[in-house]
């Protein structure tokens, strides 16, 4: 086992609750408040969430601006970054089926794994439903799909 393994792991709980709980304060697990920024045409449009969304563009640009400096991770022996850089019909697809998601649920991946710590029931089903499309991709759609 790496000596690094274990800092990995704690760090990786730390960032993860870290960022939990910025979903939390800015408002991005409640479903209705994301639908109601979603839905432009209601007439009742709640621009709340675009202060969300510009404030992780500024968390983020010095992180990949930092991230282009260095060599390697601190806690690892190479980036993991993607190799694929070109849009395709998946990539497109796959952003469909997320907005798509989104927009019916007002939940996305991130958000809703926060959002199981509020032990609602219709969280556990989304997750569910989330993990049960995420298992079929892998195991049956993936394959029939170009690559």
């Amino acid at each position: 086992m790496n000596r690094l393994a274990p800092l990995r792991i704690v760090v990786a709980l730390l960032a993860g609750a870290l960022f939990g709980f910025g979903l939390s304060l800015s408002g991005m697990l409640d479903p209705a408040r994301v639908l109601g920024f979603l839905n432009l045409a209601s007439g009742h449009w709640d621009p709340s969430l675009a202060f969300v969304l510009g404030g992780a563009v500024l968390v983020a640009v010095p992180g990949v601006m930092l991230q282009r400096r260095l060599r390697r991770p601190l806690l690892d022996d190479s980036f993991h970054l993607p190799e694929k850089t070109e849009i395709d019909g998946r990539l497109v697809a796959g952003s469909a089926l997320f907005g798509a998601g989104w927009g019916l649920a007002g939940f996305c991946p991130g958000p809703a794994v926060s959002a199981l710590s509020m032990g609602l029931v219709p969280v556990f089903l989304f997750v569910a439903a989330m993990a049960a499309g995420m298992m079929l991709h892998d195991r049956v759609i993936a394959g029939m799909l170009p690559r």
